[in-house]
């Protein structure tokens, strides 16, 4: 069912300052900004590997993310893992005991399709399914 880690996401505080410090320590140059208004962030993302690591920054405190945030603190947030078939891996999940948040997938940034497991079902890490529609 996974094919592998699309993306990681880190929340922070101040997106500017995460993104000078990722590309300082980390070398990463490759910098795209995107608006995800759906969530309620402002967004950077560098490509490493095949994967993605995404800098969120909450526009309030009210979005999960801004929740995260107010809670913990900045860091981690979220781990992705691709899937060919974003519906039928929702079904999978749930017929074998797991529990899926979202009812139904939901529009990501770009051209992702989204789905959040739900916590208590993975050891309380947030881990959210992804598919990349072509």
């Amino acid at each position: 069912m996974l094919k592998r880690v699309h993306h990681i996401n880190f929340v922070v505080y101040e997106l500017d300052a995460a993104v000078k410090k990722y590309q300082t320590l980390f070398g990463l140059n490759n910098c795209e900004f995107l608006d995800h208004p759906h969530r309620r962030v402002l967004t950077a993302r560098f490509k490493v590997g095949e994967s993605w690591i995404v800098l969120l920054q909450p526009l309030d405190n009210e979005s999960p993310p801004g929740k995260h945030l107010q809670q913990h603190g900045e860091g981690f947030f979220l781990i992705s893992y691709e899937v060919e078939d974003l519906s039928a891996a929702m079904i999978s999940i749930e017929s074998n005991g797991g529990a899926v948040q979202d009812e139904q997938a939901r529009e990501g940034i770009l051209n992702w399709q989204v789905a959040d497991l739900a916590p208590e079902s993975t050891f309380g890490t947030r881990i959210q399914l992804v598919e990349e529609k072509k």
